[in-house]
């Protein structure tokens, strides 16, 4: 139990070493899996979409650990790794819209994903609000979705995005009130 509380930097070192890189990988995922794995759904929205990109993030974080330099932190770096491989997916299943940012079509898709595997009806404020971040181009959906759910200062949204602060404060600040807008035309 005390190994969940090594800092990262020791992390790191385990994952370097050969003989405790699978033991450092094994706290790496319980230490960060569950953040990833939700910061991942919230952009593909599938559950087994979901899963195929924390597989393929988990196959590249492993593979290449020697490109780390700890320039960002190891949360930062993993992150960037995992919102790579999420939207590479929605390109790769998607690839007949125009861009990653058509919002009408990708979130015309991703909306009926998301009633086709969620019981979202019995909470209809909660379906609007998941409809209205559906509608939003993607990178204001990301920064939405990261400064909102996981909470993170622009600072590391920018390094994990390579787009610049006032560029994401602009994003959130114009899907909150595309959100609010769209809730205020759709709820009952």
């Amino acid at each position: 139990m005390i190994e969940m509380y090594c800092k990262d930097k020791d992390l790191i070192e385990m994952l370097r070493d050969r003989r405790t890189q699978e033991k450092g990988f094994r706290l790496l995922l319980e230490r960060y899996g569950d953040k990833l794995y939700w910061h991942i759904r919230r952009i593909v929205v599938s559950r087994e979409d979901a899963e195929d990109a924390m597989q393929e993030t988990s196959i590249k974080i492993f593979s290449k650990l020697d490109s780390f330099k700890g320039e960002s932190s190891l949360f930062t770096w993993i992150y960037t790794v995992a919102t790579n491989e999420a939207l590479q997916l929605l390109r790769r299943k998607n690839s007949e819209l125009q861009s990653i940012d058509d919002e009408e079509g990708l979130g015309d898709k991703l909306k009926s994903t998301m009633y086709a595997e969620n019981d979202v009806d019995s909470d209809h404020a909660e379906a609007v609000f998941q409809e209205a971040l559906l509608t939003l181009p993607t990178q204001q959906r990301l920064a939405f979705n990261m400064r909102y759910y996981d909470e993170l200062p622009y600072e590391e949204i920018a390094e994990i995005t390579g787009k610049n602060v006032s560029t994401l404060k602009s994003n959130y600040h114009f899907a909150v009130e595309k959100i609010k807008n769209y809730i205020k035309e759709n709820a009952l």
